[in-house]
């Protein structure tokens, strides 16, 4: 089995994406409620702060800032991911490895993490997040897409209602 190398630091700030398996899939805009609800339910659990995020119909890119002396965002994932996988209805075909390691065959197995490094990456990561539902078409307006953080960024102050960002942000993180 391949062991990856994860960064894994107390307290710090992390960019992550995580996938559907099925990249055409809606389900989790469709589900939103149910998602919002099990991200509610392991930050009570399992406390971090959301620095950013956005969720699109097939992934979600976010930046979340760990506690002190905690570095475990794998275990968030797993709950998040299970938490979500366990309450939708059973509607996927699984494969004989999903079904003998008790998957759904909802989400990718793996996901993206990246430690942020500095203030300069740490805006560049969160300017991705806000920006990313315009970079995939989905709407002209960064305000116009309702499933993202970038609304509590402008209530904030940390961003106009009107901003779109710069397109050169716009590549793959």
């Amino acid at each position: 089995m391949s062991r990856y190398r994860r960064a894994r630091v107390p307290g710090a700030t992390y960019f992550f994406t995580v996938n559907l398996l099925n990249r055409r899939s809606d389900l989790l805009v469709r589900h939103i409620d149910l998602l919002r609800d099990t991200v509610r339910a392991t930050l009570a659990r399992h406390p971090f702060h959301i620095d950013a995020w956005v969720v699109l119909p097939d992934h979600m890119h976010c930046v979340w800032t760990l506690p002190a002396g905690d570095a475990d965002f794998a275990l968030r994932w797993k709950v998040i991911k299970f938490g979500f996988a366990k309450r939708l209805p059973k509607t996927e075909v699984l494969t004989a490895t999903q079904h003998v390691r008790g998957e759904r065959g909802i989400w990718q197995r793996r996901y993206w993490e990246h430690l942020i490094q500095d203030e300069r990456d740490y805006r560049h990561h969160v300017d991705y997040v806000h920006l990313n539902p315009r970079k995939h078409g989905l709407v002209d307006r960064v305000a116009d897409w309702p499933y993202s953080s970038f609304h509590r960024a402008v209530r904030a102050g940390f961003y106009s209602g009107d901003w779109c960002g710069d397109d050169s942000t716009g590549q793959d993180a």
